[in-house]
Formats: C-alpha cells, structure tokens, sequence
C-alpha cells in the first residue's frame, strides 16, 4: 500500500491501497499508520466533475479533523486520482 501523501502541518498520512474497490478512494489516518486496526477516514477521490467526499469517518476524528482530511484530498484531487489509477488501471 503506497504511502502518497504527509501533511505535517495537519498531522495526517494518506494511503492508496492496492487490489482496493471502487469508488476511487484513499485512506486517511491521523499521524503515521502504526497498526492494522487504526482508525482512518475513507475519502472518495471523485473526479473532474465530482468533489471528494467522506465515505466513512471513525469517532476518533473530529469534525474539524475530517473537514481538514476533506480539504486535504480537494487539494490533492488531480494527483490522488492519477495516482489511483496508476495502482489499478
């Protein structure tokens, strides 16, 4: 699973998996990933005509936290989904 993004100043690591479904999607965890099971967003990419939206959010992100995720992906929009599709074609 590529590691595609830091973002230091918010603290968040982003992932795309591999052999991962649709819709077009990354993994957002709060500071580095460490373990199997922690907590992370799952944020659809979306496209040209569609904004990145949150698919799942975890109690342990906070709202400002998951609009910061959210913000994060928008800015990142293109070279997220070119990466996407360059780990599943």
């Amino acid at each position: 699973m590529p590691r595609i993004n830091i973002d230091t100043h918010q603290n968040f690591t982003v992932f795309i998996y591999f052999n991962d479904h649709e819709p077009a999607h990354v993994h957002v965890f709060k500071g580095r990933k460490g373990h199997r099971e922690q907590p992370n967003m799952r944020i659809a990419i979306g496209d040209e005509f569609q904004r990145p939206r949150i698919i799942t959010k975890p109690d342990q992100f906070s709202t400002k936290e998951a609009i910061a995720a959210l913000n994060l992906v928008a800015d990142n929009q293109e070279e997220l989904l070119r990466r996407w599709h360059e780990i599943h074609g």
